[in-house]
């Protein structure tokens, strides 16, 4: 299966933070995005509220003037942020009196955010999941099928 540069980029990000512990739904660094753009924070400019999909006035006219962030749009970027956050338990936008998960830098409560990230990310670019691993376990017998010809009988 192909993917694009921007899928592979931030695919090998964000494995990379999960593995070595520098994933964190709550910095903004550390977050989905932070890591997919180099552990910066700028794109924290874009909105008004972290895990907000609505773009503030910086976040419109970045967008408006074709400006990508490693290869994804100001509004992509929130869009990943509030999967990922989503996928880790969050109600969104963050604040104080949200839902929150009780440790939120568990492997399971990381994981399931990146599950969701990647599925998003994969759909973002036109790619199946490539997380899916129900097509691996399809416990359904092959058909095979014999013809016997009367050389062989």
């Amino acid at each position: 299966m192909e993917t694009t540069k921007r899928l592979d980029n931030a695919l090998r990000k964000l494995y990379k933070a999960f593995h070595d512990g520098s994933l964190h739904p709550e910095c903004c660094k550390q977050c989905a995005v932070g890591n997919i753009l180099d552990n910066t924070d700028a794109w924290k400019h874009l909105s008004d509220s972290h895990g907000s999909v609505i773009l503030n006035y910086v976040g419109i006219v970045n967008q408006n003037f074709g400006r990508r962030f490693n290869g994804y749009t100001p509004l992509e970027l929130l869009k990943i942020e509030a999967e990922f956050l989503k996928g880790c338990g969050y109600t969104l936008p963050l604040n104080q009196n949200g839902k929150n998960p009780q440790t939120p830098t568990a492997k399971e409560t990381l994981f399931n955010g990146l599950c969701k990230t990647v599925e998003f990310l994969c759909k973002l670019d036109g790619i199946d999941n490539v997380m899916e691993y129900s097509k691996l376990l399809d416990l359904k017998k092959p058909k095979i099928e014999f013809n016997l010809t009367k050389e062989f009988l």
